[in-house]
């Protein structure tokens, strides 16, 4: 056996080989078309200019106990064309949600490519927020 053949652990994460950079490459930069993360948003929504309208597709009563500062309450299931009349069609929308363990981020997302508008998700959602040590608003329920 040869050294660095014995120096290669056999395992569930080397089984299957790396791919080669060139298709790392492709991969990673794409990604990046989709996704943007907790602490990018912060900092973007902090300059005054972020480029972007952070939706928070979570229901209004979640909305409520906390969200991202400046996000927009639009549930996934009600966004619907006219609920986006009011904004340029090539203005980016960022979608979140729960967090890893919810896609209603991926479904706003869906639903506002499907209308043919700009989209990522910020991965994390709520939970990669507070992992960021960042902190939600509180909103007071109409009366």
């Amino acid at each position: 056996m040869s050294t660095l053949n014995a120096l290669i652990a056999h395992n569930a994460v080397t089984a299957i080989p790396a791919a080669d950079s060139a298709a790392a490459l492709a991969h990673f930069q794409a990604s990046l078309q989709f996704e943007t993360d907790c602490s990018d948003v912060s900092a973007a929504l902090a300059s005054g200019t972020p480029g972007f309208v952070l939706l928070d597709v979570r229901s209004p009563a979640l909305f409520e106990q906390g969200h991202v500062p400046g996000a927009l309450n639009l549930p996934h299931g009600k966004i619907v064309a006219s609920k986006l009349a009011g904004y340029p069609q090539d203005t980016l929308f960022v979608t979140y949600c729960a967090g890893p363990h919810c896609n209603g981020a991926a479904r706003g997302a869906l639903r506002l490519a499907q209308l043919g508008r700009p989209v990522k998700l910020m991965i994390g959602g709520i939970t990669g927020w507070l992992d960021e040590g960042l902190t939600l608003v509180h909103t007071t329920p109409a009366v």
